[in-house]
């Protein structure tokens, strides 16, 4: 089911595409280059992926476009670059939803707020669905932003302790560093925790230290950077299943012919695809690498889980206003999967 609905996001994608109806602005001929930045590491499956997704354009486009790939950040910061890409600079870059509902859309900053989706079968239905291609297209016109791709998998984002956690409750006191932004920070203050912004490159020392006792993310990028070396417990909590959303200048996109558009986004997607196959891999063996550290990792029972999804119905209820969400988006999303679900049955 999973790769099935991955499948069909490519699809759903091209038609997207092939409806904008973009001015030919460039011929067949001519030789289009496009700077790609980044800031995974080369070794990492989302860099891997990129690789491939420039090859795959490449050999689509007869070379006729080119993707120069800047990994490391080389290419400035994603805030950087999205501010070359409003300029109309020929540049993608990578984002998530809480990201991009910094750019006049803050309904995307559900793709990053705590048990939105049950599973990730759920996840890509709502991604399918006409709620999401509405969503991306008030992107594209509230902030010039266009959104090339959707279904690349960047985790499932757990939580890794210097004490176990299992509940809710045993984040009462826990200083819990997460991405600096006012979703994650409320969110993650209204399940109990003491909620820290922190650059993941200063959470190794920050757990050594005692400064913080838990940090979330995948445990891919747990193991990466080593946390197993100071802290020694893992919850698989799932609480965000995390993706990557690949994006260009809508200017640029519309500067494409409805060809060149297409490949670009067929591609984004058939490379995503392959990223989630090396990310499962990758996540495997973080897993593997965690557990032969002596980390004890803890997998909730569906009793367990269903705990934490009731507690974070209080951030769904009581916060979202001030981030500026639609009121209901909860409900929302949850009828837009059922009703892409349905069709499919």
């Amino acid at each position: 089911m999973k790769r099935a609905k991955k499948v069909v996001s490519l699809v759903v994608a091209t038609a997207m595409t092939l409806s904008l109806g973009a001015p030919v602005m460039a011929g067949a001929e001519e030789t289009i280059t496009i700077n790609v930045g980044y800031e995974n590491a080369t070794t990492e499956p989302a860099a891997i992926a990129v690789e491939k997704w420039a090859e795959l354009v490449e050999e689509a486009s007869g070379g006729t476009i080119q993707m120069e790939l800047f990994p490391n950040s080389a290419l400035g910061t994603k805030s950087n670059l999205i501010d070359q890409m409003v300029m109309g600079e020929n540049v993608i870059t990578v984002a998530d939803g809480a990201f991009l509902a910094d750019y006049g859309v803050p309904d995307f900053g559900i793709f990053y707020a705590p048990f939105a989706f049950d599973s990730w079968d759920e996840e890509w239905a709502v991604i399918e669905s006409d709620w999401y291609a509405d969503l991306c297209d008030q992107l594209a016109s509230t902030a010039g932003i266009r959104v090339l791709s959707s279904n690349w998998v960047y985790g499932s984002r757990d939580m890794m302790s210097i004490k176990e956690v299992i509940l809710p409750e045993d984040l009462s006191g826990l200083k819990l560093r997460v991405s600096s932004n006012d979703l994650s920070i409320t969110s993650f203050t209204d399940l109990g925790a003491s909620a820290l912004g922190m650059d993941m490159g200063d959470v190794y020392q920050a757990l050594q230290a005692g400064t913080i006792d838990a940090v979330e993310n995948p445990v891919v990028s747990l193991a990466n950077r080593s946390f197993q070396e100071v802290a020694k417990y893992v919850v698989r909590t799932g609480h965000i299943l995390a993706v990557s959303m690949w994006i260009c200048s809508d200017s640029f996109f519309q500067s494409l012919t409805e060809e060149q558009q297409q490949i670009l986004v067929d591609c984004a997607n058939e490379a995503g695809l392959y990223n989630n196959e090396i990310q499962d891999e990758a996540e495997a063996e973080a897993l593997t690498t965690l557990e032969d550290a002596g980390v004890q990792i803890t997998d909730l029972t569906d009793e367990q889980k269903q705990v934490w999804i009731d507690a974070a119905q209080y951030f769904y209820e009581n916060d979202t206003d001030s981030l500026g969400w639609t009121e209901g988006l909860y409900d929302t999303i949850k009828a837009a999967a059922a009703e892409v679900l349905a069709a499919e049955e």
